[in-house]
């Protein structure tokens, strides 16, 4: 039986179990959109992480190695080179994310 001092702040489920880590996930609400930059250049924005820096450049990186483009994290938002509004909320949905409507 678990120990009280074991148990998860946000789920009161053993820690072990991981169970915090993907809820905090679902309950962050993203929101896609499609920036043009300079030249005309496409650059798909997603916005509304709750996440340390570290993490935010983690999930940009599986998103950049998913999609097979170039991206950046800058202020808080993962910015990837190109139209990705198609692919990117299913991914992130994958990931167990949930996207704003």
């Amino acid at each position: 039986m678990a120990n009280k001092d074991d148990l998860s702040s946000i789920a009161g489920l053993p820690e072990e179990l991981g169970i915090d880590r993907d809820l905090e996930q679902s309950h962050q609400q993203l929101s896609v959109h499609v920036d043009t930059r300079r030249y005309g250049k496409a650059v798909t924005v997603v916005s509304g992480f709750d996440l340390s820096a570290p993490e935010l450049r983690d999930v940009a990186s599986r998103l950049k190695r998913k999609l097979a483009c170039g991206g950046t994290v800058d202020e808080g938002e993962i910015e990837l080179q190109g139209d990705h509004s198609g692919r990117v909320g299913g991914l992130l949905r994958e990931m167990g994310y949930e996207l704003r409507d």
